[in-house]
Parts: C-alpha cells; structure tokens; sequence
C-alpha cells in the first residue's frame, strides 16, 4: 500500500487537499443553482428537517474525525425558503458543510448559519443578567413551589461577558432585598423558552430554487469526535521449537463514537491511510473517553469488505448499524488460522541512546562511544502478510497483542506491539519483549587511533549464553558507527552485510551454552 507524507508537502497543498471535498460539492451546487426570483423569505415559513436516518452513510478515518451524510426532507416554495435542520454532530465544521440535490434540482444557497449554544442551565442564567427572576427554595406543605425573588448580577456563564479581555466566570452573584450575595438562592425557574432557542446544534439556510416541490436532499459535512483503530489478538501454539511458531489471528476494528450525535442504521466505511488533515485545536480533536462497549461479530461470513480506494483502503461494514454517541463499537473484520511466523533473537549489545545528539565528528573523537554494554536479547515475531501465508489483506495500522496456552492449557498474555499501515505481500515485525533465559555481554578489547594516517583500530569480544533446554539461533548486530569507510580487518566468524554501517554475526547456540564472537575493525577518513 502507498502512503502518503504530509511533512513533505507544501502548506498550502495540504489547505487546498482538505478543501478538496467541499469545492466539488459546492461548483457542483453553483452549477445547479437557479435564477433569482423572490427574495423575501417571510413569504414562505422556516422547514424543520430532522432527516431520514436509513440514508446516513459515515466514512471514519482513523485521525478522529469523520464525513457524515444524511438525508433532510425539504419542502421548498418558488423563490427564498428558510429551512432548519437541528441534530448535526456537536463538532461539525461548518465550513464543509454542503446541501445538494442528489437528483440535480436547482438550488441557490443565499445563506447557511450554525449555531451550537443548546440551552443550559448556566447559559439562560446569562440571558437574564440585570434582570429579577423566581427561585424555587422548597416545598410548601401542599406540594407547591417557595419562592424568592433575586436580580442576576453576575451569572458566572463564561461565554456571558468579558473582563479585561478575559471570559467573564466564576460563581453568580445575585441581589437579594437590596444585599449581594454569592451563589444562588435555588433552582432558577425561567420563562418559556422563546422561538430562537436550541436544543441541539442546528444548521438553517436560505435556499432560493425556482423549481418547487418536495424532495428529500443531501447533506454532507465534516465532525471531529469519531475515530477507529484495529487491535489484533494472535495465539501462539503450543511451543516445541525455540525457532518458529503457528499463529492463529483475529482482527477487532474498534469504532468510538465523541461526537455528540447518535446515528441510527447507518451505513459505515472505515478509511485506512495517512491523509492529510490540518488539525484544528477546537472541541472536535479532544479526547474524549468512551462508556459502553458493544461486541458484533458473525464468524460464518466476513462483516467488513476491504478494497483499495486511491492512495488509501476503505473497509466497508457489510450490514448497517447503530453507533451512539459515547459508544464503542467493535466488528470482526479478519480471522486466519496456522500462519507461518519465526521467532528471532537479536542482540544488540552496544548502548548509545545517551549520545544521541551527537555528531559524526563526535563519535569519532569520543573514546567511549558505544562501549556500554546492553545484556538483553530481543524476541521478535514476523510473519509474511501473503495469501500463501493464509492472510494477504491490507493490514490497517493498530496493536497486536500475543497470547500462547500454559501447561494448564490458559492463554497467557507473552506482549504486544503496534504495526503501521501494512499492505499484502509484506513483511510483518513485532519487538515483544526480551528473553529471560538468553543474555549478552559486549566488551571492548582493543584501540588504537593513528591520527596521522587519519585511522583507527577497534577490537570488540561478545558473549552470548542460552540457558534454555533446546538450541537457538542468535543474531548478533553490530554497528559501524565510527566512519563511513571500514573494513574487517579479524573475525571470529562470517557475517552478513545488512547496510552501509551494520554487520550480523548469525550464532547458533548449543543447551546451556555459550558462543563468543570476536572482530576487528579498521576506520579510516
């Protein structure tokens, strides 16, 4: 699978990217649209839509936001109707929002407002700053309200004001008999609410057509609070060699839902890749944490369609579903028994992540440079992604978690990694953890620097002991690291060439045995 880098692409591209969806939709409206006709909206009365949720289809990317469309059923006039369409994600971004005929009727977007201020407690308290309201204190003995009269100073709503350029908050201050007093007396009863309130976020339009009648639109848009990541249990069987193994595998993808809106019978697409997207630091990219945890899987037939879509691959839900708000969801999309997988053993002994900033002039010079020795040998897992290998799916970046059974025959956790975006045919690595019954040790045993013939001479030894009951076969890896030009000059044993600057010495060690692997190496500059 290509990828994509956003880090090599100008600014300016990646605006002109994300756009990209929204400027096609729109020239696609602005070609419909019809000639002007009458242009007062008082003639025709605000449409309510609620929308027709057997149509909305979701495409989640795996970045925390989502492409939502929905169907609203509008009822329009000749010439300028206001309509209203309240339930849109509480993260929307409003300038991707799009209305459209999918059957080419002409429409004339005049106007399209948002407004995300659903009433609150707090925020109505603000409405009737300066003003006298009725507090409900306690019951009188017949069941009816005690009430107190109290003039709102200060509602203590943030968004109610500013001071010294600062949202205004803290705790309300209301006036009661001509005393001030921090807090309120109790439960604030308000008026009823008036036409221009909210309950939920709302979207409304002044759409002019000269082509009236009933039809049921589209709307499109993009909302921040919903993402999707894959998790992958393997099972490691039963143990008999120290140097492959079988596995079986059974992805999870795992939808959650932030977003502040449910969507019933929806029809959903996951989208696998690096896309870029510039990330705004509104409310749509928090973090938010899920509650419930809901479990659909069908092993009879796959639940999830994966196919290439241009740079990137889509995973479709092959059956609609309901995803709540503040739900996670989680499908089956790929099971495979008996993959092929080996087990390697890597030593890298030498320690230098406490010089990782220095230079290559540095490295030279430093005579300690990389003599820290490291005892651990790594354990990783690879198995080839291929169809001959009973797999052969684009593997969606995500965690991969190993299992294997115990005497007892339980499955005990044996570590976990993460994978990134992997396509068919390639090659899959996980570091899980270091071996117990294997160590290394790396000494220096000789230099010699010969700054008049621009050389050096460094002499290593490594150890490598297996206390396991069976033979293993160890990867020693050693790194170059004092000058681009070098050469062997002494070895214990044959090695491999793996890049420029990195040697293997492959060791193969006996039960409770131990193999020693000596070199030398001659830099020049």
């Amino acid at each position: 699978m290509r990828k994509t880098s956003a880090s090599t692409c100008d600014p300016r591209w990646a605006v002109l990217g994300l756009s990209l969806f929204a400027l096609l939709l729109f020239f696609d409206l602005k070609s419909s649209s019809a000639a002007a006709g009458n242009r007062n909206p008082a003639s025709n009365p605000p449409l309510a839509a609620q929308g027709d949720a057997s149509s909305t289809a979701l495409t989640i990317y795996n970045q925390n936001f989502f492409v939502a469309r929905e169907r609203v059923p509008l009822d329009l006039k000749a010439g300028v109707n206001e309509a209203r369409y309240s339930g849109v994600a509480a993260h929307v971004e409003p300038d991707s929002v799009i209305l459209r005929d999918p059957s080419g009727r002409a429409l004339h977007i005049l106007e399209q407002n948002y407004r995300n201020d659903p009433v609150s407690p707090e925020m109505l308290l603000s409405y009737f700053e300066g003003k006298t309201l009725e507090f409900a204190t306690g019951r009188n003995a017949d069941g009816s309200d005690i009430k107190i009269r109290a003039k709102i100073i200060r509602s203590g709503y943030p968004g109610a004001g500013e001071e010294n350029g600062q949202p205004a908050a803290g705790q309300p201050i209301v006036e009661i008999a001509g005393a001030l007093r921090f807090g309120l007396p109790g439960q604030p009863i308000f008026p009823a609410f008036g036409a221009d309130s909210i309950l939920k976020p709302t979207l409304s339009w002044l759409i002019e057509t000269d082509a009236p009648g009933e039809f049921s639109a589209e709307l499109s848009y993009v909302s921040g609070g919903m993402s999707w990541v894959s998790d992958y249990n393997l099972v490691l069987a039963d143990e008999t060699t120290g140097k492959g193994d079988l596995l079986d595998l059974i992805g999870w993808i795992t939808m959650r839902n932030q977003s502040g809106k449910s969507f019933e019978n929806a029809r959903i697409k996951l989208l696998a890749g690096d896309v870029s997207k510039i990330q705004e630091g509104g409310a749509g990219n928090r973090f938010y944490l899920a509650e419930d945890r809901a479990m659909a899987a069908k092993p009879a037939a796959p639940v999830v369609r994966e196919k290439s879509f241009d740079e990137y691959h889509l995973y479709t839900l092959e059956h609609a579903t309901t995803l709540r708000d503040q739900q996670t969801k989680q499908v089956e999309f790929v099971r495979s028994t008996a993959i092929h997988a080996s087990r390697l053993f890597i030593y890298d002994g030498a320690q230098t992540a406490q010089y990782a900033f220095y230079t290559p002039e540095q490295i030279r010079q430093d005579i300690n440079y990389g003599t820290t020795s490291n005892p651990k040998i790594w354990v990783i897992e690879e198995f080839k992604n291929a169809e001959s290998n009973h797999l052969g799916i684009a593997l969606p970046k995500g965690r991969l978690r190993f299992y294997r059974r115990d005497g007892d025959g339980r499955l005990e956790f044996v570590g976990e990694n993460t994978i990134d975006h992997t396509p068919k045919d390639e090659m899959v690595r996980v570091y899980t953890g270091n071996a117990f019954d294997l160590s290394g040790e790396r000494k220096r045993t000789g230099y010699r620097v010969d700054a008049s013939q621009h050389s050096m001479d460094e002499s290593f030894e490594i150890r490598i002991r297996n206390h396991k009951k069976q033979t293993v076969d160890v990867r020693a890896v050693e790194h170059l690291y004092r000058c681009s030009n070098w050469k062997l000059t002494e070895q214990s044993s044959n090695f491999l060439k793996k890049d420029a600057q990195t040697i293997e010495f492959p060791a193969t060690i006996a039960p409770n045995g131990e193999q020693v692997i000596t070199y030398t190496v001659h830099y020049w500059w």
